[in-house]
């Protein structure tokens, strides 16, 4: 009897603090630890670059939240193995510099300040790119992202 009145105390109490706005979301992430949490320092630049282990190796990232996929200079691509004689550039980019044309790679995995993510869908370009750009196929499969003046918290 005790248990079925808790159940509905809590259903009651749940349904008031939906209706107080923002309190339940914050309530139901309390029950869902962060795993990995990492910082990006911002640069003096104002940017924040990220040092990223991507398939074993280090890439340096633009952090880049209006680029919808991580993409990659083609040196950066060539320095993870991939074989660049044997992409397709078959996807259409539309970049500030203009459109171009780009491959798509999967990545095994890619690793920021600690946080990982696994099998991240990423483009090559072949050429136009100064360098390689952390996007939203990696930032968007974070469970949080900070800015902060002085970093990017990163959580998932």
């Amino acid at each position: 009897m005790f248990l079925k009145h808790l159940g509905v105390l809590t259903v009651a109490t749940l349904s008031a603090l939906a209706a107080g706005g923002g309190v339940l979301q914050i309530a139901a992430n309390a029950r869902q630890p962060v795993l990995e949490q990492g910082r990006i320092a911002k640069a003096a630049d104002g940017h924040y670059w990220a040092t990223a282990e991507v398939d074993g190796a280090s890439v340096r990232f633009l952090v880049d939240t209006g680029s919808s996929a991580v993409t990659l200079t083609g040196a950066d691509a060539r320095r993870l193995g991939v074989d660049l004689a044997h992409l397709r550039y078959d996807q259409p980019v539309f970049t500030a510099a203009g459109d171009q044309r780009a491959a798509v790679v999967t990545l095994d995995h890619i690793e920021v300040a600690g946080v990982r993510v696994e099998q991240v869908r990423a483009m090559v370009m072949r050429s136009g790119l100064p360098s390689s750009l952390l996007g939203m196929s990696y930032l968007g499969r974070l469970s949080h992202m900070d800015a902060t003046p002085e970093a990017l918290v990163l959580s998932r």
